[in-house]
């Protein structure tokens, strides 16, 4: 979470802070203009001193398991903050893109905001010149708004991926796809997530680097919780995976349960991923996960409604509860309800580097 996160909690009345969550824009020649969207939350840090927050971090420290220094430790103490909040609903929020001010609307019950403005080629130049060397990504800020003033100072870090309408993108799973997180061991899952450091998966990050320089843009849509977004988000950067969109769950408390949560994520998964297509009807996607959840099946019904559009399916094959002999047999039913050759299975990143991204349509 942000630096000034602390110092912010410690206050008795902690001011709503934004969160933006890395989104992206859409080309719409017949008007010469960019479609932009925009994304975030806003919650109030739980005071320090709060029963609350006590409370809070007793149930994980429990959940973990952990002795008082695992507990102090630097990670745990980062993680277990991005859950220590809450959220603000019927805040006002307004962006600045390239100095000009936009209404982005009021934040909804669970403290989300979204909008779209439209931007013309000249709004855009201005905004990519403001926002560094990567001249595919614009920067813009956001501010707070109580009654007619800003409740608090604009806070930089909003982001927005110029992609264009044709072309290749990669649809990439996060946990146990590009991150180590063993999401089938509920006691690893746990660790992996708040105790210690993300890891990415051996190799995929010169993988996925490959297929960046051949102008493959990505988005990235998990089923981790949108209050893991900065840290994720970070973990991407931080190992050097390209930037892309980022597409996570809303986390509710049902959603923890035995009986709601693995629907609600498979459906929630297939309409990010659903939407992002509808997004770019002229471009081609290449869907990436893993065998630990339900990626294979996730994939194979967005292939059946829009397989036009679906180059391969490329799945990660890991250990899960069920034996490999299961797994395997698994993704052999789902790869022959599949056109010949769209489902690959793979152990090793290494095995991917023989995938032509540019001509996916000939190698599947």
């Amino acid at each position: 979470m942000p630096a000034l996160l602390p110092r912010l909690a410690s206050s008795p009345n902690p001011r709503p802070m934004i969160v933006f969550f890395p989104t992206y824009a859409t080309r719409m020649p017949a008007e010469g203009l960019w479609r932009v969207a925009i994304a975030g939350m806003v919650t109030r840090p739980l005071p320090l001193r709060s029963r609350r927050r006590t409370m809070a971090m007793a149930v994980l420290k429990r959940l973990l398991d952990l002795d008082d220094e695992a507990a102090g430790s630097a990670v745990f103490q980062r993680r277990a903050e991005a859950f220590l909040f809450q959220r603000v609903a019927g805040q006002r929020v307004q962006v600045s893109v390239a100095g000009r001010g936009f209404d982005a609307g009021q934040t909804d019950r669970t403290g989300h905001f979204q909008a779209t403005i439209d931007l013309d080629e000249a709004q855009v130049h201005e905004a990519v010149s403001r926002s560094g060397p990567d001249g595919r990504w614009i920067a813009y800020e956001g501010l707070a708004i109580d009654g007619d003033e800003p409740d608090a100072p604009a806070t930089p870090g909003g982001r927005v991926h110029l992609v264009e309408g044709a072309g290749l993108s990669v649809i990439s799973d996060i946990d146990d796809t590009v991150k180590e997180t063993n999401v089938a061991n509920r006691r690893e899952l746990l660790a992996n997530t708040f105790v210690r450091e993300f890891r990415a998966v051996p190799g995929i990050v010169d993988v996925y680097r490959a297929w960046q320089a051949r102008g493959t843009i990505f988005h990235y849509v998990s089923a981790s919780p949108w209050q893991l977004a900065e840290c994720l988000d970070g973990f991407l950067a931080d190992v050097g995976l390209p930037a892309g969109s980022l597409h996570l769950k809303l986390f509710r408390l049902k959603d923890s349960t035995p009986l709601g949560r693995l629907p609600s994520r498979k459906r929630s998964k297939r309409r990010a991923i659903e939407r992002i297509m509808e997004q770019f009807p002229d471009r081609r996607f290449l869907l990436v996960g893993d065998s630990g959840e339900r990626d294979p099946e996730v994939y194979a019904a967005v292939a059946k409604r829009r397989g036009g559009q679906v180059a391969g399916i490329v799945i990660r094959e890991v250990e899960g509860k069920a034996p490999r002999e299961k797994i395997r047999s698994r993704l052999d039913r789902l790869a022959r309800r599949l056109p010949s050759g769209m489902l690959h299975v793979f152990n090793v990143a290494d095995e991917l580097e023989a995938l032509p991204v540019q001509g996916l349509s000939k190698a599947f």
